[in-house]
């Protein structure tokens, strides 16, 4: 599995290729930051991170995308920089077909240092333990836009049973619907040929008694 994690931000947009599958080593086939400047209008600076996600993309081929989920914060404007950025990778995703997961800060942390409260020092040591690097990758940006991706890699197995039960409880449920409403139908349509059945052989009595009398 080859997975690219995007930490969003206008700023800096950490972006991070793993790939490997739960439960084995991990390799890190590249690691990086897409960066705007402030001074530019926000259209310019969107355009400027669609063409590095793009690039990148391009350059690796992953199967999967991982992007941070925006959480309120009190920064109202730090919020709306940060969604921007998100609904781009997620935009240059879907347009080539690829598989799009949301993960919280929360959710990273704890899959990649077992706390869902571990700083970024924390989450970069990790990092660079997990990924047999030679040093923490700088700026931090980067280095969660890893974290995204192992955590990717590492909650996907679980993930997919889930939505394959979910899917399977549906599909019986649906099924056991249909054969319900099908015994439902056949049992009104017999109980209506009886009330017709029994009408007509009551009215078939009564004309043949009135004409004996």
């Amino acid at each position: 599995m080859r997975v690219l994690g995007v930490d969003p931000g206008l700023t800096r947009c950490g972006v991070g290729v793993v790939e490997g599958v739960a439960g084995r080593p991990l390799r890190m086939l590249g690691v990086g930051v897409i960066r705007t400047g402030a001074d530019l209008a926000i259209g310019d600076r969107l355009v400027l991170i669609e063409r590095g996600i793009e690039e990148w993309l391009d350059a690796h081929r992953p199967e999967f995308v991982a992007v941070e989920r925006v959480f309120s914060q009190h920064n109202v404007r730090t919020v709306m920089g940060t969604a921007q950025a998100s609904a781009v990778a997620m935009l240059c995703a879907a347009r080539r077909g690829l598989p799009v997961a949301l993960h919280t800060p929360s959710e990273v942390k704890a899959a990649v240092t077992g706390s869902g409260r571990a700083d970024k020092a924390q989450v970069g040591s990790m990092v660079t333990r997990l990924l047999r690097l030679d040093a923490p990758p700088k700026p931090a940006d980067a280095a969660d836009a890893l974290a995204l991706a192992i955590c990717h890699i590492w909650r996907a197995p679980a993930t997919n049973r889930l939505q394959q039960a979910v899917a399977a409880h549906r599909t019986t449920s649906t099924a056991g619907t249909t054969s319900t409403a099908g015994t439902t139908s056949t049992a009104g349509t017999t109980s209506t040929a009886r009330t017709t059945s029994t009408a007509r052989t009551t009215s078939t009595a009564r004309t043949t008694k009135g004409r004996i009398s």
